[in-house]
């Protein structure tokens, strides 16, 4: 496959590389012309517009004696001036023409304008449900299959949840949803052309809710338990029909007419119903995988059974061979594999059941608000913002809202973990999900359906499901060429016992259990064949890419549902992986060691100002900032009744982490730090402010008024509850607790050394640029950094460290810039994130060694490597019962940590609630009064410097 030079001569510098279409996409792009219904889309934290310089819509079919165009328009022709009737909007569709026995050219010239809408591309992403996947090869060939199409950049896949998260790039034009749409419907078509049959999760509010979505996937997957059921009830009874023979070698007074069941046709005829009855999915999934070059489970699974099936057509066909018929050897290989799907599936639906809990706690009706002022029970799907709708005592919230009447306590813990009930008030929030305690409160609806906050979770844990840890590529660069590797063992085995091994090693034609006693009773001339070919066929069975597969994904599907199911939200296993390595936590102080809203606890004036008047300025600058320190200075201005008047347009200035200036009835307030103070033209600071900062602990805030200064407001900040234990148990950990703030360094080591961090780890005076910097610089020192803040003021610092954790920043504060997020907005939830993923990454190590340990056992064992010394081997049938069994211990150990989870959160509370530390608490000394408006002494007219508004 190759692009012509004329062709790629036209285009701008590529972005990405241009891959060869293979036949069977390029014939499903030329018939994927047809106009698709248009929809709308819905990002849910994926969209990145990138500002990419160039576009590959396809490649050609360099087949001789043809030509082709390939083009790609809105209309459904060519690009404008080529033929294909467009009107130069935006690309909406692949279309191909061509003629056969022709020499003329390839022609791909385009316009000025078609270049410069050519450079106009987006990145989005599409999620894809993708059913039949049973082992890592599988995964391996829908990746592979997926990035084949050109306009896929990558495709990561997971067996556990089932879906391939692909990112693609498209044009950006008028008509892009159609597009997209047209994507697809080619990526869907792609995969179920070669075994895997593939839906588009559809992400938009329109089409239906996140809980319905996974309401959909759970019952498929019931589907498929059941569908497996049924096959593993028939393979049993055939399976049990060829046992029964032998059991009757027990029953010495068996009933002569009974013989039948020994007969030879009949299990020929069981062998062959299991064959094609339940095995048949098997063998056309094997079939396909070996006749499109990647082989998997099936492929390995169906060439067992057909080839113990051969040999004993053979055996029965010549008896002059001297072969034992096995005809219940593929009845009951089939019935264990089936055995083990059916467990697995079982293992996965309850691997899935802490995101079905979350998805059940929105209830199915609500009451609503009639215009009379009645209620009326109504299904939660119809409510729109702006309703009003009732909770009483015991009533979970269909949608998000405000309080608009009532007082009431809910019960958050299902979605963020609080394990006490909030009070709720006139306009408090109200999130889908909780449940009402006591009172009753009307809601005035903000979100509905999959508008919501725990749809959004929800969203973003399937997401996060789809990301695997980077311990995962060896499992799956393994997978990729297992089956060949297996297959090629088998051979291997095959031509060793079937000509050097049984003289090397004459005794194993003696054995007495498995193949051996099989092959012992074929007679000397056929025993060394028939002993290889069973041998050969344990191989085959006993080989596991299932349990490769799975090690990372169900670890991180159950890791991250059941953090979730604690107000946790971890955003993927690659985020497991780093948090697990951690060694160092930087805290942010205010917002997060402390709960952000300082009070002011002393005010003292100089020169000539008065108290009052002087508050109503500063609150005046202030009102206009959203910093915690500038809403307490308003705050306190309104519990005195003063009405601060606006900023004069045009006259307000702020500069984070120094302070802010306005004009306020024609005086200039400067609010802020010395420094500010200072750089702003403040003239008369007391020189005593620099020597006299530790007189009374906190944060100050400093106030000049035309160019003179005039006053310190002295603030205290409340100690989030639990927070010295959890420093004093990172320290028990052996991990590194530091403290950034962007208070004064004396009113920083006030609350760090309260709180257990040692002097050296506290940062005092660090403006948003400087917390990042301190960030890079641990990380320039070989440390794993984890960053704890508030998902706003610290975004760069987040962004920097190798993990993000943001308090309670919402879940769209999480999807720019946190790689973890405590919906619970709790300090001890740190612990309980570090712990899950300590655990979490744990069991994927353990399933990793678990994979890999069975199969470099399993596979000598099953080629008969016991057999010279112990006399054993394996027959198929219980090859297949191990490698079922394989899968099924990764599965269960993986499920362990739903219990882990709750055990980690359960101890992390308790030793909180057990700390004699009294955290909740103004820092420093007892607070003094304010001001009461009279002129303060000369000797108590300055105070410490602040850093900080």
């Amino acid at each position: 496959m190759t692009i012509p030079q004329s062709f790629a001569s036209n285009c701008l510098v590529p972005r990405f590389p241009v891959r060869p279409l293979s036949v069977t996409t390029f014939s499903l792009i030329v018939n994927n012309s047809r106009t698709l219904p248009s929809r709308g889309r819905k990002s849910v934290g994926f969209h990145r517009a990138t500002g990419l310089v160039t576009f590959f819509g396809a490649s050609l079919c360099s087949t001789p004696g043809a030509k082709a165009q390939v083009s790609i328009s809105s209309t459904g022709g060519g690009p404008p001036n080529a033929g294909g009737g467009s009107d130069g909007g935006g690309w909406g569709g692949l279309h191909v023409t061509g003629e056969s026995g022709g020499s003329q050219p390839f022609s791909a010239k385009a316009t000025k304008a078609e270049k410069e809408d050519y450079t106009s591309v987006k990145e989005d992403v599409i999620l894809l449900d993708v059913s039949g996947m049973k082992c890592g090869g599988c995964v391996g060939r829908v990746k592979r299959t997926l990035e084949e199409v050109p306009e896929v950049t990558s495709a990561s896949v997971n067996l556990a949840t089932e879906t391939a998260l692909v990112r693609v790039i498209l044009p950006e034009a008028s008509d892009e949803a159609a597009l997209l749409a047209k994507l697809e419907a080619l990526l869907c078509e792609v995969l179920t052309n070669v075994g895997f049959k593939t839906t588009v999760r559809d992400q938009s509010a329109a089409s239906c809710s996140a809980e319905r979505v996974l309401e959909k996937k759970r019952a498929e997957r019931i589907e498929r338990l059941k569908d497996a059921t049924r096959r593993l009830i028939v393979a049993g009874a055939l399976a049990s029909t060829c046992l029964v023979h032998h059991l009757l070698h027990f029953w010495h007074g068996a009933p002569h007419w009974l013989g039948f069941l020994g007969s030879t046709a009949l299990h020929a005829g069981v062998s062959a119903a299991a064959l094609l009855g339940p095995g048949r999915q098997i063998l056309l999934d094997g079939w396909r995988g070996l006749i499109s070059g990647a082989p998997d489970m099936n492929s390995l699974v169906g060439l067992g059974a057909v080839a113990s099936f051969g040999m004993s057509c053979a055996a029965a066909a010549l008896p002059a061979l001297g072969w034992p018929t096995f005809f219940e050897e593929p009845a009951m290989l089939l019935g264990v594999v089936l055995l083990g799907r059916t467990l697995e599936e079982r293992a996965k639906l309850a691997a899935s059941s802490d995101m079905a809990s979350l998805q059940k706690l929105v209830p199915p009706a609500a009451n609503l608000v009639l215009e009379n002022g009645g209620i009326r029970q109504v299904p939660s799907d119809v409510l729109q913002p702006g309703d009003l709708i009732v909770l009483r005592p015991g009533d979970r919230a269909a949608v998000d809202g405000i309080v608009v009447s009532g007082a009431s306590t809910i019960d958050e813990a299902a979605l963020t973990g609080e394990p006490l009930p909030v009070k709720k008030s006139k306009g408090s929030e109200v999130m889908a999900g909780t449940v009402n305690v006591d009172g009753t409160l009307t809601v005035l609806t903000k979100a509905s359906g999959s508008e919501t906050a725990i749809a959004d979770v929800v969203r973003l844990v399937e997401a996060a499901q789809a990301r695997t840890a980077p311990v995962q590529r060896l499992a799956d660069r393994v997978s990729g060429v297992f089956a060949y590797g297996v297959m090629g063992a088998s051979l291997a085995t095959f031509a060793f016992w079937a000509t050097v091994g049984t003289r090397i090693f004459p005794q194993a034609l003696a054995g007495k259990v498995g193949a051996a006693a099989t092959a012992a009773a074929a007679g000397p001339l056929s025993a060394k064949l028939l002993l290889s070919l069973q041998l050969a066929c344990n191989v085959l069975v006993v080989a596991c890419p299932c349990a490769l597969g799975l090690a990372t994904p169900t670890a991180v599907l159950v890791g991250t549902s059941a953090a979730a199911k604690q107000g946790l939200l971890i955003r993927g296993g690659d985020v497991l992986e780093t948090a697990s390595r951690v060694d160092t936590v930087v805290f942010d102080k205010t917002g997060t060691l402390t709960m952000g809203r300082p009070v002011i606890v002393d005010m003292e004036v100089g020169g000539t100002f008065l108290c009052e008047d002087l508050l109503e300025k500063a609150a005046a600058v202030e009102q206009n900032t959203k910093h915690p320190i500038a809403r307490a200075i308003v705050a306190e201005a309104a519990n005195r009744g003063l009405k601060p008047p606006p900023v004069m347009d045009g006259t307000f200035h702020q500069e984070p982490g120094s302070g802010a200036r306005g004009a306020v009835r024609e005086s200039v307030v400067v609010v802020g730090n010395t420094d500010w103070l200072v750089k702003n033209g403040v003239s008369g600071c007391p020189e005593e402010l620099s020597t006299r900062s530790t007189r009374l602990p906190g944060t100050q805030v400093h106030i000049g008024v035309d160019g003179e200064y005039a006053g310190t407001v002295t603030l205290q900040d409340q100690v989030r509850d639990g927070a010295s234990c959890v420093v004093e148990r990172l320290k028990r950990s052996g991990l590194h607790p530091i403290m950034l703030s962007g208070d004064a360094q004396h009113a920083a080591e006030s609350v760090g050394m309260s709180l257990g961090f040692s002097p050296d780890s506290i940062y005092g005076g660090v403006n948003p640029a400087g917390k990042d910097s301190v960030v890079e610089k641990l990380k320039l020192e070989g440390r794993s950094v984890a960053m704890i803040g508030d998902g706003v003021n610290d975004t760069a610092a987040l962004a920097r460290a190798d993990v993000g954790v943001a308090m309670g920043g919402g879940v769209d504060a999480a999807s720019e810039v946190a790689d973890i997020v405590l919906l619970g907005d709790r300090i001890p939830q740190v612990l309980d994130a570090l712990d899950i993923s300590r655990a979490t990454f744990q069991k994927i190590r353990q399933n990793l060694w678990w994979a890999f340990g069975y199969n470099l056992i399993g596979i000598p064992v099953a080629a008969g490597a016991l057999l010279p010394t112990l006399g054993i081997a394996l027959t198929p049938s219980a090859s297949g019962a191990i490698m079922a069994m394989s899968s099924l211990g990764v599965m269960g150990n993986s499920l362990l940590l739903q219990f882990e989870a709750q055990r980690i959160a359960s101890t992390n509370a308790r030793d909180v609630e057990e700390s004699q530390i009294p955290d909740r608490k103004p820092l420093g000394s007892s607070p003094q009064t304010v001001g009461n408006g009279s002129r303060p002494s000369d000797s108590d007219s300055s105070v410490g410097v602040v850093s900080s508004v």
